[in-house]
């Protein structure tokens, strides 16, 4: 089986970086069986939090949730969290706080890294 490691950067609704990179995790899982980790950085990781409620258009925290369902884990940058104060709030269902060996551990085991 394949192993890719989606490592996304752009804001939540900031930009469209993050909407499709998560747009290409639902459909590389929907194509064929492929190990599918996500890491998330810099602005991206506000993504993670639970609550959003965007006015119009797609909704991230939805997506990541149809992810971890799918048992793709879901990593938040820990040094990008704590620069942001966000560390301690409530994420979405299944996303968690990962540190940066665990995203080289990620790479060094992926047949691809992607990258937003």
């Amino acid at each position: 089986m394949q192993s890719i490691v989606i490592i996304a950067n752009g804001a939540a609704y900031g930009s469209e970086s993050l909407f499709n990179s998560l747009r290409l995790a639902i459909a590389l899982r929907e194509q064929q069986p492929v190990s599918l980790k996500i890491f998330l950085m810099s602005d991206a990781v506000t993504a993670g939090l639970r609550g959003q409620k965007p006015a119009e258009g797609y909704n991230i925290q939805q997506m990541l949730e149809i992810l971890t369902a799918q048992d793709v884990p879901v990593k938040l940058c820990k040094t990008c969290t704590d620069g942001r104060g966000i560390s301690g709030l409530p994420l979405a269902d299944g996303v968690e706080i990962g540190t940066l060996v665990e995203l080289a551990q990620w790479t060094l085991e992926a047949d691809k890294v992607l990258t937003f």
